[in-house]
């Protein structure tokens, strides 16, 4: 965070309307975060962010609560919101015994693969076209964001409510859908920081996950980790070796409790649309991270 900075510096609009500043703080707030582990990568990624832990719980402070949570086919909640202790420890050194994917490339031939009826090692019609498709695993990043931020929803709103995704960001097989996930989030004032490791880590992974394998109908996933963080506000840190991932821990849960807060009222209306928000500061020399917008919350009965 850019320190100095005063109310005069900042300027808010609501759907392109200025709004009248009426709180404003830098001072830090404790944090209620949901930590959410992809178990779904390769296991050597796995492995690296394991042996992490310890560092991971060091970076929050007595006044912090944390939730734990994994994912991969499915997702679980391994640990309620508490204090860093032992029960929290605990949980961890129970996480780190778990072993990710060991998937080789798609086996599309050979002895191997399904490529339909064999009889005597032969294929019954070996004049009929083969399509052989490898099937996909599930990597259900949105079910377990949601699952986070409803256990977010419940908690305290004196505090920062944060959910940090330790992931390569793959997505297929949710039921829930980016679009309603992050709804939730914009409705309950969540952000979203996200870790990324294994392929996300590399430079040219964007365009490594657009690359289509012929025959196979194979397009990998898409990293849609970015957009969550963009749009809550958050921060997305791309790191690859196990001393990054340590450091970066420290850097990001220090960046969601010390920010600018800034507050101001709006016109109650039955309406729940959205309502876009832009944040500016009168210097062009810094960068700025905000939610996009939010969700206005029911009015009571």
């Amino acid at each position: 965070m850019v320190e100095g900075l005063l109310p005069k510096d900042f300027a808010v609009y609501e759907n392109g309307v200025k709004q009248q500043l009426k709180f404003f703080t830098s001072d830090p707030f404790p944090l209620s975060a949901a930590v959410v582990i992809d178990m779904g990568m390769q296991d050597v990624t796995v492995q690296k962010v394991n042996q992490t832990y310890t560092a991971l719980a060091g970076a929050f402070t007595p006044y912090d609560e944390i939730a734990l949570y994994t994912f991969s086919a499915r997702s679980s909640r391994v640990s309620t919101f508490s204090v860093v202790n032992q029960q929290i420890t605990a949980k961890l050194s129970q996480i780190k015994g778990e072993r990710g994917a060991n998937n080789g490339p798609p086996v599309t031939s050979g002895p191997m693969s399904n490529s339909g009826p064999i009889v005597n090692g032969r294929p019954i019609d070996p004049g009929g076209v083969i399509v052989s498709t490898p099937p996909k695993v599930a990597r259900v990043l949105n079910d377990a964001i949601l699952m986070a931020a409803v256990d977010l929803s419940k908690r305290d709103r004196t505090r920062r409510k944060v959910i940090f995704v330790i992931s390569d960001g793959r997505e297929y097989g949710s039921t829930a859908s980016y679009k309603d996930v992050l709804k939730v989030l914009l409705t309950n004032e969540i952000q979203v920081y996200g870790l990324g490791v294994g392929g996300a880590a590399i430079p040219v992974y964007n365009k490594l996950q657009k690359i289509h394998i012929p025959k196979t109908g194979f397009a990998g996933f898409s990293n849609i980790l970015p957009k969550f963080c963009s749009a809550t506000g958050g921060e997305i840190f791309n790191e690859f070796s196990r001393q990054d991932i340590e450091a970066m821990y420290a850097r990001v849960f220090g960046d969601a409790r010390n920010q600018y807060t800034l507050g101001y009222s709006t016109r109650s209306t039955p309406s729940t649309a959205y309502r876009e928000i832009e944040v500016r500061v009168g210097r062009p020399d810094l960068k700025i991270y905000a939610k996009d917008g939010y969700y206005p919350a029911p009015l009571p009965r």
